[in-house]
């Protein structure tokens, strides 16, 4: 098969790398940079499952800033455009993915188009109506950043938003290029599949957020959270899987979907979506006054943030608890610098970035750390951080 993907994210790059394997794919993205480091089979984003494929894999894959050309010949367009929350119309921003479908259209109106993007509920079928007679349906990820290639190739479901030939053939596409077998299969309309992406992703949030608060109101009663955490969770029905705290779900995708599903429950009833968007605010407004206490036991303290990156594995850090922590500690008029690698040692929001690492261990008073690693065992005595498992 002749396929396009546009975006080259976690989403496209690792479902092109995976489509690669036996069909012919072509990855566009509007960013130069990227197109030239994947036409040198170098990965652009930190994904050590797609730096591997693209080293030692016989993949059929070229990357271009000519999407026109590329949607032309593709039996199938992957849409990955990104579709950033507006929070001021309380929805997804589809411009992106909406440019991508007209682009199609305009070039190869029998393409079959597949959107990876997470979009509303509902939005498919809206734009169904607006583009009579496109091939549109939609088909959810579940990738963890970092891991994107990895999660397609051993993936825990494939949902397909389309009951026909063209959806069949798209689950086959998916199961071709994984190595687990007997992978579940689900087809449903496009608006349930739209559902089942949003509705996942905000009960990943509301796991985050109960144990946050098991661990906020541990730490606000002076109880050892670990021993809670493990008493709660040998209870088979809840089990010991992401269950460690720490200063609130953030990242590209958690953030943004449980806004929209809140948003798509107008009119409806509900308590429980709400509460997992407040929740979150909550618990970096605790962590943050928690940080201001300690600071001011000394003389003019200086907090060192490790790392902005959400997760060990990850280089993005869009929407990362950290970022709202760091914020909040700014309002109360304290002095923060960051160590961040993947910056240059300049100014980020504000704040200095120092990537000596050895400089910013000693002129920190504080290190918060949303995740522990190796680098900080000789200055644990300066570190804070809501991390019990040393995982994420």
């Amino acid at each position: 098969m002749k396929i396009a993907v546009a975006g080259t994210g976690y989403v496209g790059l690792s479902l092109a790398v995976l489509l690669a394997q036996h069909n012919s794919v072509v990855a566009v993205d509007v960013i130069p940079e990227k197109v030239e480091k994947l036409n040198k089979k170098i990965c652009p984003i930190q994904d050590k499952f797609i730096e591997k494929y693209l080293a030692e894999k016989n993949l059929d894959l070229v990357a271009t800033l000519d999407g026109k050309t590329a949607y032309k010949n593709a039996d199938f367009v992957v849409i990955a455009a990104p579709t950033n929350y507006d929070d001021e119309i309380n929805s997804f921003d589809t411009s992106h993915v909406e440019e991508v479908i007209e682009l199609v259209l305009s070039v190869n109106p029998s393409a079959k188009m597949v959107i990876k993007s997470t979009i509303p509920v509902g939005y498919t079928k809206s734009i169904r109506k607006k583009y009579k007679g496109a091939h549109i349906f939609f088909s959810p990820e579940f990738l963890r950043e970092g891991k994107a290639l990895y999660d397609n190739l051993y993936p825990s479901r494939i949902i397909i938003g389309e009951k026909s030939a063209d959806g069949e053939k798209f689950a086959e596409l998916l199961k071709q290029g994984a190595i687990k077998e007997n992978i579940p299969v689900i087809y449903m309309d496009s608006t349930e599949a739209e559902a089942v992406k949003l509705f996942a992703n905000t009960y990943l949030a509301l796991r985050v957020s109960y144990f946050n608060e098991l661990d906020t109101y541990c730490e606000s009663k002076g109880l050892d959270t670990k021993s809670v955490i493990d008493g709660v969770c040998l209870d088979p029905r809840i089990g010991a899987h992401y269950n460690n705290p720490s200063f609130g779900y953030g990242g590209y995708c958690l953030p943004k979907d449980t806004k929209q599903l809140k948003a798509n429950f107008k009119n409806v009833p509900e308590n429980l979506i709400s509460a997992i968007v407040s929740s979150n605010e909550t618990r970096k407004d605790f962590i943050a006054d928690e940080i201001e206490k300690i600071l001011k036991r000394s003389d003019n303290p200086v907090l060192g943030v490790y790392r902005l990156t959400m997760k060990s594995g990850s280089d993005n850090f869009r929407q990362s608890a950290i970022q709202g922590i760091i914020q909040r500690i700014l309002s109360k008029g304290l002095k923060i610098w960051i160590f961040e690698p993947t910056l240059p040692a300049d100014k980020y929001n504000g704040c200095e970035v120092v990537n000596d690492f050895e400089k910013f261990k000693n002129r920190s008073t504080l290190i918060v750390a949303n995740r522990l690693e190796e680098a900080l065992n000789s200055v644990k005595e300066k570190v804070y951080t809501r991390d019990i498992f040393s995982r994420d």
